[in-house]
């Protein structure tokens, strides 16, 4: 019977792992209603700025957790929050006022999701 203890994973405990995507899906949703306001308020200084924050949520969330469902969980809380504000109200009031920001941010945070998630994953060590 062998008293080694085996290497040690890149990915944290599953508990954590389920409590980062859950941490994830609301900083996505933060994420995408401040990115929203910013985009169009400082453009095209707040676009750029605006896809940077989003880059680095989706790189983040692929980091911290090990796998692609940070990616996912980041990309989905950005993804309700930026729909249900491009949605507006009965009363015709709206985040988005309808351009050319609006559509790169809403497919550059798209195309920047996908890119994250089909990163390579860094390769565990052999126990």
């Amino acid at each position: 019977m062998s008293t080694t203890t085996p290497a040690s994973s890149p990915l944290p405990p599953p508990g954590v792992r389920y409590v980062s995507y859950g941490v994830l899906l609301v900083l996505g949703a933060l994420v995408g209603a401040a990115g929203s306001l910013v985009q169009a308020a400082w453009f095209p200084g707040g676009l750029l700025l605006v896809l940077l924050a989003v880059a680095g949520l989706f790189y983040g969330g692929l980091r911290a957790t090990g796998t692609q469902v940070g990616v996912v969980s980041a990309a989905a809380g950005w993804l309700v929050a930026v729909i249900l504000l491009s949605l507006g109200r009965p009363e015709g009031d709206g985040v988005f006022g309808g351009g050319a920001g609006e559509l790169i941010f809403l497919f550059g945070g798209m195309a920047l999701a996908v890119m994250c998630a089909t990163l390579p994953r860094l390769p565990r060590p052999a126990p």
